[in-house]
């Protein structure tokens, strides 16, 4: 999956760069997980220049950071943009493009796959997505 997001990078001209430790087989819906994935790497792309994922499988859980060097989102909205349909408005909302449902649909996967996802600031300087389900 990480050799279509670096197409995707390429063709949005940002960089990529990835890493996978642990067992490479990881057991999840595999197009429901894509999906999850897409959406939030997808709005790393669409704000940020740089975007890193990094991928830890072990002990039954699997554990993705997309760390990003965009806006960010503030600490008291990070909840919030996982309600549908919202869309914020500053820094994040340059691109008119979109539904305000991606992180929903993001959340909902993680969640129906017995994980969540949250948000946090990154090293990088924009928005940092913690993905951790059991696999």
């Amino acid at each position: 999956y990480f050799d279509k997001l670096g197409e995707e990078a390429t063709l949005r001209k940002r960089k990529l760069s990835t890493s996978l430790a642990g067992d490479p087989n990881v057991h999840v819906r595999p197009h429901a997980f894509a999906r999850l994935l897409s959406n939030v790497v997808g709005n790393a792309f669409r704000y940020a220049k740089t975007v890193e994922i990094n991928a830890n499988h072990g002990r039954g859980t699997l554990l993705v950071t997309i760390d990003d060097d965009g806006p960010g989102i503030p600490p008291e909205k990070r909840e919030h943009v996982f309600k549908p349909f919202v869309r914020l408005d500053e820094a994040r909302n340059l691109d008119a493009s979109g539904t305000g449902l991606g992180l929903a649909i993001a959340r909902d996967i993680a969640r129906s796959h017995g994980g969540d996802i949250m948000l946090d600031k990154s090293p990088l300087g924009g928005l940092r997505a913690v993905i951790k389900v059991p696999a």
